[in-house]
C-alpha cells in the first residue's frame, strides 16, 4: 500500500507517519520507484503501536524509542526481563551514564560520590524490595514521595506500606501473565506495563467511588443496592 492507504488504514496523518520515519520510529517502506514506497500490514501494526503509546501511554518520542529498541532487539541472554523492561521506560542506568560522559568529559573517569540514603531509600530496604545505587525507579519514587509533602499530602511510613501491600498484588498478576518466550516477554512486560497504567487509574478511581458509597450508606444505615457491588 501506498502511504496514503497506510495513513487511512492507521488513522495517522500522513504528515505524523513522514514525521515517524524520520525519527527511525517507523521502518522505511519497500521502494518501488525512486520517489514512492509501499508499506505493508508491519507497519500498520508499528503505527497503532506507536501511537498507543503516545496517546495512552502518554510517552514522548525518546519514551518510544527505548521501548521500541527493546521489543525490536531484546538481549537473549538476558534473563531478568522486567528489568529490560524497566530500563526501557525510565531510559536505564546506561542511558544515564551515557548523558554524564557526554556533558562531563574527562571528569567521568573520576568515580562518583555516594549519595547519602534517604528515608525513601530506608524505607524500601526495610520493606525487602531489591534495589541498588542510581536505581532510577526508587530515584521515581523519592521524588514524588517529596512532592507529596511539598504539597501539603502527608504520606507516613504505615499509609505506604499498604499501598505496597496493594501493589505488590497487583505486581504479581503483572509477573504471572509475563510469557516464557524471551522476546514476547520483553514486548508483553514493556506494552503491558504501559498500556496498563491507564487502566489502573480507572479502576483506583471506580474503586474509591465504590467505597466512599458503601462507607456513606452505612453511616446512613442503608444497605448496598445488590450483592454484585460489593
Amino acid at each position: 500500500m501506498r502511504i496514503s492507504e497506510l495513513s487511512a488504514t492507521a488513522d495517522v496523518p500522513i504528515g505524523t507517519i513522514k514525521y515517524y520515519l524520520r525519527e527511525g520510529l517507523l521502518p522505511a517502506g519497500h521502494r518501488s520507484s525512486r520517489t514512492t514506497a509501499d508499506y505493508d500490514d508491519d507497519h500498520v501494526e508499528r503505527l497503532r503501536l506507536i501511537r498507543a503509546l503516545v496517546r495512552t501511554g502518554g510517552l514522548g518520542i525518546a519514551a518510544v524509542r527505548r521501548v521500541l529498541a527493546v521489543i525490536d532487539d531484546p538481549d537473549p541472554q538476558r534473563l531478568d526481563v522486567l528489568s529490560t523492561a524497566q530500563d526501557a521506560l525510565t531510559g536505564g542506568k546506561g542511558a544515564e551514564e551515557a548523558g554524564a560522559e557526554e556533558a562531563g568529559g574527562a571528569e567521568t573517569s573520576r568515580a562518583p560520590e555516594a549519595r547519602p540514603v534517604g528515608p525513601v531509600h530506608a524505607w524500601v530496604a526495610a520493606r525487602g524490595w531489591p534495589t541498588g545505587p542510581g536505581d532510577p525507579v526508587l530515584e521515581q519514587l523519592e521524588k514524588a514521595w517529596a512532592a507529596c509533602e511539598a504539597a501539603g499530602i502527608h504520606v507516613d511510613d504505615a499509609m505506604m506500606a499498604d499501598y505496597a501491600d496493594a501493589i505488590e498484588q497487583v505486581a504479581r498478576v503483572d509477573v504471572a501473565a509475563v510469557p516464557q518466550g524471551a522476546d514476547d516477554a520483553v514486548r508483553r512486560v514493556v506494552i503491558g506495563t504501559i498500556m496498563m497504567e491507564p487502566v489502573l487509574s480507572a479502576l483506583r478511581l471506580l474503586a474509591q467511588r465504590h467505597v466512599s458509597v458503601r462507607q456513606a450508606g452505612k453511616a446512613a444505615g442503608v444497605a448496598p443496592c445488590s450483592a454484585s457491588h460489593r
